[in-house]
């Protein structure tokens, strides 16, 4: 492009139109920034008679595509975007950048070879960044290789779409939709939603131990990586579970542990959170979460000081784990001696407090070929027999034992006949 046209697009004012249904009072804010928005960035698209300023109808979010040098975009732009900038600001939607992914190479290579990048998604929020008014929703990785290529002195026009004026609910959505164009994942979707919802659940997360202070919710599951927020209500979910069966006998009891799906704004969490509003006060369940982070730390120093298998160190963040101790945790909530010998399962010192190399021989004859022992998998039978275990364990607080797995495990399958017989008989009536 010619220096004559640059020059016009700088200087040039047009009108803005806008596409969709939108008040007055509406279009007179986002009018307004996306002035503020010309001025600052000089888009290519003012070179023409009219700005247009779209109106998604799906969620009313204003939008303007817009073409911009990189030189502009990366002196006012940051992909340090909150989801929540008012209440929740220190915490972000976005995924990590991945330097070692090939299609992030790849992408970094094209940039220097003068590739104009597309579908960029920002948010202009001069109030929220002065200094950096346009955040970068969705690319953050384009926007990487944009500023590397820039550093070697290549200044292309690249596409931004750019949002305006967005409320809370509009903004979810817009970084929903962003990320999934790279494969959002379940945990990183959760996080979001949880983030809408409020900073409960990560508070308690800090209070207890569960996740390290000042610190977030892993975008996606992965070993020694943070807690989620799909571990995290499996926990606090299977806790009340517990509670609620605790005044039940445990042997004719249906004790399986609940594990809510990934990705999606979960009904059994919505239900809890709508039923038991006060449980971020609740001690009995604040007192389990520092319990199990205890365990969970014994465990992963155990295993470093005597080299075990590495998911040994691990063990305890396995979701059948984690649901089958806050179950149980729940379950004895009112037998103050059974809690403590199962809280007290952390302070084993003999091996690591989950007997991770004991578990992994742990199986039933009806296990196929290729299971690899207790605590390995997550299905309902997989929870249920780790309920038995620290339901057993809590009995005497001998620990993870050969036996006790044995035991457990028997004890798994004789509760299931009995309460196949209990269903036969209820239906026969």
């Amino acid at each position: 492009m010619n220096d004559t046209l640059q020059s016009n697009i700088e200087v040039t004012r047009t009108r803005i139109r806008f596409i969709g249904n939108s008040n007055e009072e509406k279009k007179e804010e986002v009018s307004k920034l996306v002035n503020e928005f010309i001025d600052l960035f000089a888009p290519i698209e003012t070179n023409l008679n009219e700005i247009l300023v779209f109106v998604d109808h799906r969620t009313g979010a204003h939008y303007f595509e817009s073409h911009i040098k990189a030189s502009k975009f990366i002196e006012s732009s940051t992909t340090d975007v909150p989801l929540d900038p008012d209440e929740q600001g220190e915490y972000r939607a976005n995924r990590e950048i991945v330097n070692d992914h090939v299609a992030f190479e790849r992408m970094k290579s094209d940039a220097s070879q003068r590739r104009s990048f597309s579908n960029i998604v920002a948010e202009f929020n001069p109030q929220q960044n002065p200094s950096s008014p346009l955040g970068v929703i969705g690319g953050q990785h384009r926007t990487e290789a944009i500023k590397e290529a820039l550093a070697q002195g290549i200044d292309e026009f690249h596409e931004v779409k750019v949002y305006f004026a967005l409320d809370q609910e509009q903004r979810l959505d817009v970084q929903v939709v962003s990320n999934t164009v790279i494969a959002v994942s379940g945990d990183l979707y959760d996080r979001m939603l949880e983030t809408v919802k409020g900073p409960e659940l990560r508070k308690w997360c800090h209070q207890t131990g569960l996740l390290a202070k000042e610190s977030d919710f892993g975008d996606k599951a992965q070993r020694s990586g943070p807690i989620t927020v799909r571990l995290a209500r499996t926990f606090i979910i299977n806790f009340y579970e517990g509670v609620k069966h605790s005044r039940q006998p445990f042997d004719t009891t249906d004790t399986s542990p609940i594990i809510p799906s990934v990705g999606i704004d979960g009904v059994e969490w919505d239900k809890l959170r709508s039923h038991k509003p006060s449980i971020w006060e609740d001690s009995r369940l604040s007192r389990a979460g520092m319990q199990f982070a205890k365990l969970v730390a014994a465990q992963r120093k155990a295993i470093e000081s005597r080299k075990g298998p590495a998911d040994y160190r691990e063990k305890a963040m396995n979701i059948a784990i984690l649901a089958a101790w806050a179950y149980v945790a729940g379950f004895l909530t009112d037998n103050e001696a059974r809690l403590k010998r199962h809280f007290a399962l952390s302070e084993k010192t003999s091996g690591d407090p989950l007997n991770s190399a004991a578990l992994a021989k742990g199986r039933h004859k009806t296990d196929p070929e290729n299971y690899r022992g207790l605590g390995t998998r997550t299905d309902a039978k997989e929870r249920g027999r780790l309920v038995e275990l620290f339901y057993y364990q809590a009995e005497k607080g001998d620990g993870i034992t050969k036996s006790a797995i044995e035991v457990a495990i028997a004890k798994y399958y004789a509760k299931q006949s009995q309460l196949e017989v209990q269903r036969l008989e209820k239906g026969a009536k």
